[in-house]
């Protein structure tokens, strides 16, 4: 493969990732409890931790 000759400069690297922002998260509301929270992460109704709308960890099982 071809290699550059000579290095590309800072300003000309900035130019191009001037365009890279990053984007809102999605935030989804699950239908089992109503909790408002980021799609693909845990989330923490009350003491209870909630994944995929599923009960995960309940307060009473930590003892």
């Amino acid at each position: 493969m071809p290699h550059p000759k000579r290095r590309h400069s800072k300003t000309r690297t900035a130019k191009r990732r001037t365009h890279q922002g990053a984007g809102m998260p999605t935030i989804t509301t699950c239908p089992k409890t109503g909790e408002s929270h980021l799609r693909h992460r845990a989330y923490m109704v009350g003491d209870d931790l909630y994944y995929n709308g599923k009960l995960v960890v309940s307060a009473g099982a930590e003892e």
